[in-house]
């Protein structure tokens, strides 16, 4: 777009204007533009009409939309504590819009990242529990439609001098045995089904041509790196400071885990489920209880509309994917329906969380489910605020979720289970590495073979578990920090509660607030809570 017609566009569009007004327009246009991602809390509600569209013109139509929203947020001059913690979060959110397209640059840099827009729309679209309306299956159809256009973008946008070899080889590996796997797609017609497997395959094959002429280098840098931290985290931290607090985190991790250890010496392994089914029944009988131990400890507030959060066994269609995180957290939309996590058959072949779930759901269930991640977004996603509504980071969910585990722990819902103490302590020191991986690969000190053997030997956990993390922080910078900073955050924010609030603390009502406003930063929740806006990083 030339310039002069941008200016009139902008003129046209600043007018009087609120933050709830901004808030509904970007969240529209997110529903339409954002990428689709093969994690869990980023996944978004969409318009049956929303397809990938990363053209050259798409994108510019992108950054013109952006600097239209930019301007309408720069005039805004918030007056309350509340309206000056929804002005950054929108500020937040448009960084992260800018930050995929112009820093990241997953579109011109990660081949991966097609994979996602193409197979991984149809991986998202079957989530959702069978049966498959004929809504669903339309919206496969459409997907499945789309499939070569998004490759022939792929193609136009990735130049091989400036794709990540890393990256790269992922995403063939990705697409391995695409065609036998994507025809177990249900409802899937076989001319769309045709054309959109040659697509894939020949992107598998023009990625595999092109490998020698990639980069290697995965860091984002010192500079983009912090850039995340202040403007789309709300982190007050150095990385050297992240560093030193995920290694303070991982040595009381390691002692804990080894005065369980000793202490549980003589007592024998837990066994795995006898069956999926058994897994499944298991599951269902502990979400039920920790909803009457949450109430019944005075932690946390169970509403009575709260639905479920359930195992299932893993569809075929879905296991043979494998495009992602295969769970369904409902969605704003959806309240009245039961999120489900899908399950392999229990196995000691089985990878690191899935192994640990086999021998006790409870773990996570915890963080994943209740009071994790489906209880706390939906209590989210309920919340009057449309902002804070639709607003996501990942950074508070997932601190929510780690501090959940340890929350639960010290609550004394593992005490049934010595061993299960012991995969907590285990998933601790996980979490608390992430960050040093994190960190690591961003600044260009670690490579994804580093860091794979790194987690491999440290935590430790099975080597392909190890080697699809690092490749996931590689390509993600600043998502694997959230666990562990997250929780030492809320921690914190907790310290400070019953500092100031002296004997009207109320851990009930402290916990209340923070998975309502879940979705929130937690320097912003702080700021909000305690009128405290001290880790809130000047912009």
């Amino acid at each position: 777009m030339r310039r002069p017609l941008l200016i009139a566009l902008l003129t046209l569009t600043l007018k009087a204007d609120s933050l709830q007004e901004l808030g509904s327009d970007y969240w529209t246009w997110r529903a339409t533009t954002q990428p689709f991602t093969h994690d869990d809390i980023p996944r978004i509600e969409r318009p049956s009409t929303a397809l990938p569209d990363w053209s050259p013109t798409a994108v510019d139509k992108q950054r013109q939309a952006l600097a239209i929203f930019d301007a309408r947020w720069k005039q805004l001059k918030p007056q309350t504590v509340p309206e000056k913690v929804d002005h950054r979060l929108m500020g937040s959110a448009l960084a992260r819009a800018h930050w995929e397209l112009d820093i990241e640059q997953a579109w011109l840099r990660n081949p991966r990242f097609y994979v996602d827009q193409t197979v991984g729309t149809i991986f998202d679209a079957l989530l959702q529990p069978p049966p498959i309306t004929p809504e669903r299956a339309r919206l496969i159809e459409q997907r499945l439609a789309r499939i070569p256009q998004t490759i022939t973008d792929a193609k136009q946008n990735l130049k091989p001098a400036r794709m990540v070899r890393p990256f790269a080889e992922g995403a063939i590996a990705s697409l391995s045995d695409i065609r036998p796997r994507l025809a177990l797609t249900p409802v899937a017609a076989p001319e769309k089904l045709e054309q959109a497997t040659k697509a894939l395959e020949d992107y598998r094959d023009w990625l595999t041509a092109n490998l020698p002429r990639m980069d290697t280098k995965t860091a984002i840098g010192r500079d983009h790196y912090i850039h995340f931290l202040r403007n789309i985290a709300i982190l007050p931290y150095t990385p050297e400071r992240l560093l030193d607090m995920g290694r303070q985190e991982w040595e009381r991790a390691v002692a804990f885990e080894s005065y369980e250890q000793t202490r549980n010496r003589n007592l024998p392994p837990l066994p795995l489920s006898a069956s999926v089914e058994a897994q499944v029944e298991r599951e269902k009988n502990d979400e039920r209880n920790v909803r009457t131990f949450l109430e019944d400890h005075k932690i946390l507030s169970v509403p009575l509309w709260m639905q479920h959060y359930w195992n299932a066994p893993l569809p075929s269609y879905l296991d043979e994917l494998a495009m992602g995180v295969t769970d369904d957290l409902t969605g704003p939309s959806r309240l009245k329906q039961n999120g489900v996590s899908y399950l392999r058959p229990p196995s000691l072949k089985l990878g690191y969380f899935a192994l640990a779930t086999a021998r006790d759901p409870r773990p996570i269930l915890v963080h994943e489910g209740v009071p994790g991640h489906y209880f706390q977004l939906a209590l989210s996603w309920a919340h009057e605020n449309p902002i804070r509504r639709h607003y996501y980071d990942s950074g508070a969910n997932e601190g929510i979720g780690f501090y959940a585990e340890e929350m639960m722990l010290q609550a004394g819902y593992f005490d049934d289970s010595p061993h299960t103490r012991e995969i907590i302590y285990n998933f601790m020191r996980l979490r608390a590495l992430r960050v040093e991986v994190d960190v690591k690969l961003a600044l260009g000190l670690f490579t994804i073979p580093q860091a794979a053997e790194y987690l491999t030997k440290t935590v430790p956990m099975d080597p392909a578990t190890a080697l699809q993390e690092a490749a996931d922080f590689a390509s993600s910078p600043g998502q694997a920090i959230s666990y562990q900073i997250g929780k030492i955050q809320i921690m914190k924010m907790l310290a400070a509660a019953r500092r100031t609030q002296g004997q009207g603390f109320n851990l009930k009502a402290f916990h209340d607030f923070v998975w309502k406003n879940g979705n929130v930063p937690i320097a912003l929740q702080q700021w909000e809570l305690l009128n405290d806006p001290s880790d809130v990083p000047v912009h």
